[in-house]
């Protein structure tokens, strides 16, 4: 009898054993940022499951993708604190991510974003374009894709 090895029981059972009971939004009336989560070879992943935080707001929610790799988010506006830019932090887990992923979500035209000391230390403005979000209608769209030429910056862990 074969046994799955620890990389295949990883995921994807994030909607087993990570569900948020208060769901995806932050707050009932605010921003909704929507978008996809694609794999390395830009195919959208069905089974993830990304964290949105407000640090300004201690606020959190949880939502899994979609079949077609979409999520969507309810949340206020953030707000500066200690010298950053409005934003809020994200989390991704997807099959074959041993551990969480994080990055940040900033507000597109926000003028602080050109002194956020996170945003200015990536050099390659491709890079850093990769955490700003695009508005979309009254909305935002903020794409994650886990590797490849349009690949996410991700936040190291210490």
């Amino acid at each position: 009898t074969l046994f799955p090895t620890p990389s295949q029981t990883v995921g994807p059972f994030w909607a087993i054993g990570l569900p948020w009971a208060a769901g995806p939004d932050l707050a009932t009336d605010g921003l909704v940022i929507s978008g996809v989560l694609y794999d390395g070879a830009g195919v959208p992943v069905s089974d993830g499951l990304l964290e949105l935080w407000d640090p300004s707001r201690t606020a959190f929610g949880a939502c899994g993708t979609s079949a077609l790799g979409e999520f969507a988010f309810t949340a206020a506006r953030p707000e500066s604190i200690a010298g950053a830019a409005p934003h809020w932090g994200l989390g991704v887990f997807a099959r074959g991510v041993l551990c969480r992923l994080a990055t940040r979500i900033y507000l597109p035209d926000e003028p602080a974003n050109d002194t956020d000391p996170v945003l200015r230390s990536i050099a390659d403005t491709s890079v850093r374009a990769s955490m700003i979000a695009l508005l979309e209608g009254s909305g935002l769209r903020f794409d994650v894709h886990l590797q490849g030429p349009n690949e996410t910056a991700f936040l190291a862990w210490d």
